[in-house]
């Protein structure tokens, strides 16, 4: 955090401040809980689990579910739209437009928790107080006594989001319910609500259902939800099924895996998948297209800093920075006009205007077209170095696309084959090469859908992308240190055996989040971040401490075998200076060099110095002719010989 008197950057999405505000608002995301209030839903559920008492009733577990979310998005998504309404309440409250307050509309038993805006910090605090107050709580989730019309809910939902979000491209409802069945044999009112969400996806509102199952009643989609939840593609009734909505989703005794699912749940539906590209052309051959659109599902999460907090005064505010080119000479102010943009190319400034340099970027129009068909064993593991694209059919340019995937996504996947592809993601992007893969749909322990069917398109690096590994001797270890090792690697192998990302956060992204919460809501700044990255000592102790230990041995004991039967040395040893006389005879005479040998040496080595070939004389020699010029003898051959050179040269 920064000092007093100092800015702080914030995290914000910047990317939309270049755009008009219908482009703007396209990027947005609005998303109105309806969360029923009934008996059921009031009743207060406990856990299960003795070691993590809790008391939650479905209600209270969908208010803290939207808390949790207005929570995130203030911060990470800081301009998308959050609203909470309560339905089957005995008060009624809405937003007047006309004589712009709250009071009671047409909308009986609705009630707006909070209106489908920005998510404000006062709005954060007082949902929260709700959640933690239970006097509060009270006066507000008191169900009605008279039978509420979901005709009537989804009107309401429509006319919030008509007036509140009209241009975004994204607007969900969020439907928590325990109710599957809430008109009973009444035909006139399913038919009014069939109605009603049909105009409501007519708007482009997606309505997503999260069913609750009641303690002696499983949720049954098929009596009333499925008229009006739309499991499929309006667009194409055939297509794939996607984000289906499981009765199984939350356990109908347990408070803890209530809040939870609908938490997993929620968050896996709360952020709209954005496309990297839209209606892009998918050529199979000559003459036939479909069109897809591209997400990148995977990608590293880093703060996006775009503005600054000044925390110099009694509360932070936001700054707005100001940017002016000058020149260096004339401290004058730079129009934009007069900047030009060059390359530096054999010493001289090459400029080119704006249109050439978007000619020099331009290698076509964006296309993906399948070049041909390879088994899946032929793509190796190592060629996956960059982040794959997700695509999914789209029927806006060509209508059956949906059918055509869908076709050629169960083709590859039973065949097991992967299709090369050659691709231009946007314009001014340079060509890729690529696997196009079937991915199969997962799903949660709570039978909530983490990646749905489609296709991945893994761009396959080039030969210079492809670097060769250094040859290495590989020694194996003995089997007695493998068998052990085993064992300790299977006590140490995490729940299911498989490794869940999102259950490890980046401490140090949350950690900034943290304090960017504490400053905006006017909560204590926290002392220390929980990282779940640190290992658990005490339990790896408890599970693998004993086979350790026992590994420990086991590896001093291989070593002294292995050591026992190594090479001896052929070193011969030095003899003692008491036995040199007896075993070694009597000492070698020293032969002295006539005539004064440090002079014939040094014309040695002016010979070979003029002859070239001071790399033939041995290392002795030349340390011996730097010896006696008073230079340092370190260093190997090379050194010394160009050492002699350098004496040499200067004489």
């Amino acid at each position: 955090m920064a000092e007093d008197g100092q800015y702080h950057e914030e995290d914000v999405a910047g990317e939309e401040e270049e755009l008009d505000e219908t482009s703007y608002k396209s990027f947005r995301d609005a998303v109105l809980f309806a969360i029923e209030v009934s008996d059921s839903m009031l009743e207060t559920r406990t856990s299960a689990d003795p070691k993590k008492p809790s008391h939650e009733s479905p209600a209270t577990a969908a208010l803290k579910c939207a808390y949790h979310l207005m929570q995130q998005r203030i911060i990470s998504n800081p301009h998308d739209m959050i609203g909470v309404l309560l339905y089957g309440t005995k008060q009624s409250k809405f937003y007047n437009e006309d004589e712009n307050s709250r009071g009671d509309l047409s909308y009986p038993n609705c009630y707006l928790l909070t209106d489908l805006d920005i998510p404000s910090a006062h709005e954060v605090l007082e949902l929260r107080s709700l959640v933690e107050d239970e006097d509060k709580a009270k006066d507000v989730l008191v169900p009605s006594e008279e039978h509420v019309s979901m005709a009537n809910v989804l009107f309401c939902a429509n006319q919030i989001f008509t007036s509140k979000a009209p241009n975004f491209l994204s607007r969900r409802l969020f439907i928590v319910t325990d109710n599957d069945n809430p008109h009973g044999d009444n035909k006139s009112l399913r038919s009014a609500a069939t109605v009603r969400a049909k105009d409501l996806y007519d708007l482009g509102v997606i309505i997503e259902l999260f069913p609750i199952s009641q303690v002696k009643h499983e949720f049954d989609t098929s009596r009333f939800y499925d008229d009006i939840i739309y499991k499929a593609s309006p667009m194409d009734p055939e297509a794939p099924a996607y984000l289906k909505p499981d009765s199984k989703t939350t356990d109908s005794q347990d408070g803890i895996s209530l809040l939870n699912g609908l938490l997993s749940s929620i968050n896996s539906k709360s952020v709209p998948r954005r496309a990297q590209f839209s209606n892009l052309s998918l050529e199979l051959g000559p003459n036939l297209k479909i069109s897809v659109s591209g997400y990148i599902l995977f990608k590293r999460q880093e703060p996006a800093r775009s503005c600054f907090v000044w925390l110099g005064g009694e509360k932070p505010q936001i700054a707005k920075g100001v940017t002016t080119q000058i020149a260096d000479d004339s401290a004058r102010t730079i129009e934009k006009w007069e900047i030009k943009k060059a390359y530096k190319f054999g010493g001289d400034q090459v400029s080119f205007a704006p249109e050439e340099q978007k000619g020099l970027r331009d290698f076509g129009e964006p296309v993906i077209r399948i070049i041909g068909f390879k088994p899946l064993s032929a793509l190796p593991f190592w060629a996956n170095i960059k982040h794959p694209l997700f695509i999914y059919p789209s029927e806006e340019d060509y209508v059956g696309s949906t059918r055509v995937f869908s076709a050629l996504y169960q083709k590859l996947l039973r065949d097991q084959k992967v299709a090369l592809v050659w691709y231009i993601a946007r314009k001014a992007m340079a060509p890729a090469l690529g696997a196009m893969m079937a991915g199969e749909e997962k799903v949660d322990e709570n039978g909530v859908q983490k990646f749905p069917p489609g296709m991945w398109i893994v761009p396959i690096p080039f030969a210079d992308d492809v670097r060769q590994n250094p040859e290495a001797t590989i020694e194996v270890a003995p089997e007695p240190l493998i068998d052990q090792m085993r064992t300790i690697i299977q006590q140490l192998q995490l729940p299911k055996g498989v490794y869940e990302p999102h259950k490890y956060p980046n401490p140090s992204l949350q950690w900034h989040y943290r304090i960017l919460q504490a400053l905006a809501l006017d909560e204590d700044v926290p002392q220390q971040p929980e990282d779940k990255t640190l290992p658990k000592y005490r339990q790896i102790d408890k599970r693998a401490g004993d086979y350790v230990l026992s590994w420990s041995d086991e590896l001093d004991k291989q070593y002294n075998i292995i050591s026992a039967k190594g090479p001896q040395s052929t070193l011969a040893k030095r003899p003692a200076k008491g036995d040199a006389a007896d075993k070694a005879g009597p000492p070698a005479k020293k032969i002295k060099a006539e005539g004064g040998g440090s002079g014939n040496h040094q014309e040695e080595v002016q010979r070979h110095y003029e002859k070239g070939t001071l790399s033939k004389m041995t290392v002795a020699s030349l340390k011996e002719y730097l010896t006696t010029q008073g230079r340092s003898t370190a260093g190997k051959k090379a050194e010394l010989v160009e050492r002699v050179e350098e004496l040499l040269e200067t004489k």
